[in-house]
């Protein structure tokens, strides 16, 4: 009974941190802030039936948002497809277009299987076309993992655009990037240094 209750006070310190760590993560994206940039980074998520999930329809509409403020000039919407089958980037254009974005301004990528080869594929277009800046728009718990996806990209990140869209499934959603965000730390540090 002893040796239990000697844990007692362990056990505590490390609901702690894991709750410090949940709230640090979902607060840095809930704080951020848009910032006039040169494209927005439209990362993908579900789509159901054909039809964005209410996740990735929150994430079209911050992107909606940020450009019809004109806070970007264009935005680049990035996603595989997924195991319904369909195309996120193509699905995300439709919306886009469907409310207001001329198809112009819209920029597909149908090879953004993760948050890495979305920012890889990202950093490419930007150089062909001159953009210098961009603005990340994904869900708040995502911002912190997307937007170091994007500097270890070299992607010059000037700020985000959260969807606030609130649902049970962010607590599977926070605990994935808890766990991500270090993995891409570390793996981000190894990459620098085995660079040439």
């Amino acid at each position: 009974m002893a040796a239990r209750r000697s844990l007692v006070p362990y056990v505590l310190v490390l609901v702690w941190l894991v709750w410090s760590y949940a709230i640090s993560v979902a607060g840095y994206g809930l704080i951020s802030r848009a910032r006039s940039s040169d494209v927005g980074i439209v990362y993908g998520s579900l789509v159901q039936g054909g039809q964005p999930s209410p996740r990735l329809e929150a994430r079209l509409r911050a992107g909606r948002d940020v450009y019809g403020q004109g806070l970007v000039k264009k935005l680049y919407v990035s996603g595989a497809t997924g195991r319904e089958g369909y195309d996120e980037s193509l699905v995300m254009a439709n919306w886009l277009i469907l409310h207001g974005v001329p198809s112009a301004d819209v920029v597909r990528d149908s090879l953004g299987r993760n948050s890495a080869l979305t920012a890889v594929n990202a950093r490419a277009w930007m150089q062909t076309h001159g953009a210098r800046q961009a603005l990340v728009v994904t869900s708040y718990y995502h911002v912190a993992r997307a937007s170091m996806a994007c500097w270890q990209a070299g992607v010059e990140v000037n700020g985000a655009a959260p969807a606030r869209h609130f649902e049970l499934r962010d607590v599977y959603s926070l605990s994935r990037e808890m766990v991500a965000l270090p993995v891409y730390a570390v793996r981000g540090m190894f990459e620098r240094r085995t660079r040439p």
